[in-house]
C-alpha cells in the first residue's frame, strides 16, 4: 500500500512540475453544454449493456441474477469505484453480495471477475486496432522493435517463468476459474455476445471521452482521438488511486505529450471525463442511501417489536 501511494504521490509531483495549469483552468472554463449531455446520454446504454453482459456471465456460470438487480448493483458498483482506494472496491462489493445470494460463492467472484475481462479484452483489441491503423504514438518507440535478442530475450523469459509459477502455485484455484472462462467466455453459446456487448461497451467509454474532448474544442480530428483514448483507458485499471483519478490524468499527460500535442489539453479533458464519470454515477448513490435508509427502518422495526411488553396470559 506504502509503495502504491509512494508511486502515486511522484506521478503528481511530476505532473504538477511539468504542466502549465493555467491553461488547463483556462480549457475547461467554458465547456460545450450540449457535448456534455451527448456523453452523458452515452453513459445510459454503458450501463445496461454492463449489468446485462454481468447477467449473461452469471447464467452462464448457472447463478442467478435478474437484470434489475445487476442493473442497481451496477450503478451502486460504479460510484463504490469512484471514491474507494484502489478503483475496485464496487466490484469487490457486488461480487460479494451476489455471491451471498447465490450460495456460490467462487462462481459469483468469477463472473464478475470474468465480465470485467471480457471488457478489458475489448479495450486491448480496440487499442491495437486503432494503433496499428494510426499508429501515432509508436513512432518514439521505434528503437525499442530494434533492441538485441540478448535483452528482449531475458525479459520475455522471465515474464512467462513467473506466470508459469503462479499458475502452478494455485493450480487448482487457477483450474477453477480457467473452466469458469471457458464456460462463461469462451463456448459456443456466448462468446460473439460477449464479444458485441463488450465492444460497444468500450466504444460508448471511447465515446464519452471523445465528447469531452470536443466540449473542450479540440482540434484534434476523430482518427486522432479513437489512437490516443484506448491507452488511458486502459491505464486505468492500474488500481493506483481512488477512481482512477492521478493515473488517468498521468496517462493523458503522457499519451498526448508522444503524440506531439499539448500534455495540458489531455490531462485537462481527462478532468472532464473523470467528473463526467462520477456524475453518470450518481444513481448508485441515490441506491446506496435508499438501502441504508431501508436498512435502518428494518432495523427500528425489529427493535420495537422486541421492546415492546409481553401480553398477561391468563392461566
Amino acid at each position: 500500500m506504502r509503495l502504491r501511494v509512494t508511486l502515486l504521490i511522484g506521478v503528481i509531483a511530476i505532473m504538477f512540475a511539468t504542466l502549465d495549469f493555467s491553461h488547463i483552468y483556462h480549457t475547461l472554463s467554458s465547456p460545450s453544454a450540449g457535448w456534455l449531455a451527448a456523453g452523458l446520454a452515452l453513459t445510459v446504454p454503458q450501463f445496461l449493456l454492463s449489468a446485462w453482459r454481468w447477467q449473461l456471465t452469471a447464467h452462464a456460470l448457472k447463478l442467478s441474477l435478474p437484470f434489475s438487480v445487476a442493473l442497481k448493483e451496477y450503478y451502486l458498483a460504479t460510484v463504490l469505484n469512484q471514491i474507494l482506494p484502489g478503483g475496485i472496491g464496487g466490484d469487490i462489493t457486488r461480487a460479494w453480495r451476489h455471491s451471498k445470494d447465490s450460495d456460490q460463492k467462487a462462481r459469483a467472484i468469477h463472473a464478475v471477475i470474468i465480465e470485467r475481462l471480457s471488457g478489458q479484452l475489448a479495450l486491448l483489441t480496440i487499442g491495437l486496432i486503432t494503433l496499428i491503423a494510426h499508429p501515432i504514438l509508436l513512432a518514439p518507440f521505434d528503437r525499442l522493435l530494434h533492441l538485441p535478442g540478448i535483452i528482449i530475450a531475458p525479459l520475455a523469459g522471465s515474464a512467462v517463468i513467473i506466470a508459469a509459477g503462479l499458475v502452478w502455485h494455485f493450480r487448482t484455484a487457477a483450474g477453477h476459474f480457467l473452466n469458469n472462462v471457458r464456460l462463461s467466455l469462451l463456448t459456443r453459446e456466448v462468446w460473439l455476445q460477449q464479444l458485441a456487448s463488450s465492444l460497444i461497451i468500450v466504444g460508448t467509454y471511447i465515446g464519452v471521452f471523445a465528447c469531452c474532448a470536443r466540449a473542450l474544442d479540440s482540434p484534434l480530428d476523430n482518427a486522432t482521438l479513437m489512437a490516443l483514448i484506448p491507452p488511458i483507458l486502459m491505464a486505468m485499471v492500474v488500481p493506483l488511486s481512488i477512481g482512477g483519478w492521478g493515473v488517468r490524468e498521468s496517462a493523458a499527460a503522457v499519451v498526448w505529450g508522444i503524440a506531439g500535442f499539448s500534455s495540458s489539453e489531455g490531462v485537462a479533458i481527462s478532468i472532464l471525463y473523470g467528473t463526467l464519470v462520477l456524475v453518470s454515477s450518481l444513481p448508485g448513490a441515490v441506491i446506496f442511501l435508499m438501502r441504508r435508509r431501508s436498512q435502518r427502518t428494518s432495523s427500528n422495526t425489529r427493535s420495537n417489536k422486541t421492546s415492546l411488553p409481553r401480553a398477561n396470559v391468563r392461566e
